[in-house]
């Protein structure tokens, strides 16, 4: 890390530049892997299937939002990283954090919420833990999960299988959460009837799989948008890639808000898209099925040759001119517990 980095800011929990600085700097070289390539799940061999494990935390302020609730989100992130991986979720861990003083109603609505998103995914809630902490200490509530999947033998989705022409998709219109989470909170005076794209992707990567669609890599587009994503990728497979601006979707009420913020909207958390990279061939095959489960899904860019690891933009946005410029990932979000 660096010496100015002496204190943890919010732009470390962001999914920008500071996000990346505190996982390869500290935490990859404590832990591992050893090629410093992350995945949303780590895959596990055994002597059956392969299996996939994931964990993550939700701090999400408010607890219920347009589209969705902390309980929800807990449960669907889980599986959505577990179906980054291609596993299909078999069972979660269910850590709650409460502070003194939240209502039990307000607890009750959650676990009914977990319950029902569990049930949803097929999942099953099978062990977990619960801790108190003092008034102030916890802003209502936290939660913790993490899952288990299955992953079908043979199959291998990760960042190292991108290969130079490969194509990117994106499942489904970007920045919905971010702006949902923003417009809950209030702060800013806004009205609108935006809700989140919260939403399980497990049964979509399934029916890619079914349908014989050769994935290389897929990625679900959560904390730092898809610029943070395409940034993870570009550097962990060691080349470049190219966007094209005018075929990413984004909704007009997204891009209002964002413009007035001073937000770009590519950078804004999602919680129910995905971005799928396979070979260009695959393209029609791949937005048929994504296509059925929501009209937005578009080919919005390309794989091109290597860089060097170490280039600071190793993605690059294409606009309506053919003028390229390099995407920034910024320090991080500043929209604070948005997940």
């Amino acid at each position: 890390m660096g010496s100015s980095d002496t204190t943890i800011q919010l732009a470390h929990g962001g999914g920008g530049r500071l996000s990346q600085q505190l996982i390869q700097e500290l935490l990859v070289p404590a832990f591992g892997p050893a090629n410093g390539v992350l995945h949303d799940a780590a895959l596990l061999p055994s002597p059956g299937q392969t299996l996939a494990f994931t964990t993550d935390s939700y701090v999400v302020r408010p607890l219920f939002f347009p589209g969705g609730n902390i309980g929800e989100l807990a449960v669907y992130g889980s599986v959505n990283d577990l179906a980054m991986a291609g596993a299909i979720p078999v069972a979660l861990s269910l850590g709650l954090i409460l502070e003194e003083g939240l209502e039990m109603a307000t607890l009750e609505r959650v676990v009914q919420a977990i319950r029902a998103a569990a049930d949803r995914c097929n999942v099953k809630v099978i062990t977990g833990d619960t801790k108190v902490v003092e008034r102030g200490k916890g802003d209502g509530l936290f939660i913790n999960t993490s899952g288990i999947g299955a992953v079908e033998r043979g199959l291998w989705i990760h960042p190292t299988a991108v290969r130079e022409g490969d194509a990117l998709l994106v499942s489904g219109d970007l920045g919905r959460h971010g702006v949902a989470i923003l417009i809950a909170r209030e702060e800013l005076g806004f009205r609108s009837t935006m809700e989140s794209d919260l939403a399980p992707l497990h049964t979509t990567v399934q029916e890619l799989i079914n349908e014989g669609v050769e994935l290389h890599c897929l990625r679900d587009l959560t904390r730092g948008g898809l610029t943070s994503a395409a940034d993870e990728i570009a550097r962990a497979a060691g080349c470049t890639i190219e966007l094209e601006e005018e075929a990413i979707p984004v909704q007009l009420q997204v891009r209002s808000a964002c413009n007035l913020l001073g937000l770009d909207p590519l950078s804004m958390a999602n919680e129910g898209r995905m971005l799928v990279i396979c070979p260009a061939s695959e393209v029609d095959r791949a937005l048929t099925v994504l296509q059925r489960q929501n009209a937005a899904a578009s080919k919005i860019g390309t794989l091109k040759a290597g860089t060097d690891v170490r280039n600071l933009h190793p993605v690059v946005l294409r606009n309506s001119l053919g003028v390229l410029r390099p995407l920034d990932i910024g320090r991080g979000e500043r929209l604070p517990r948005i997940c």
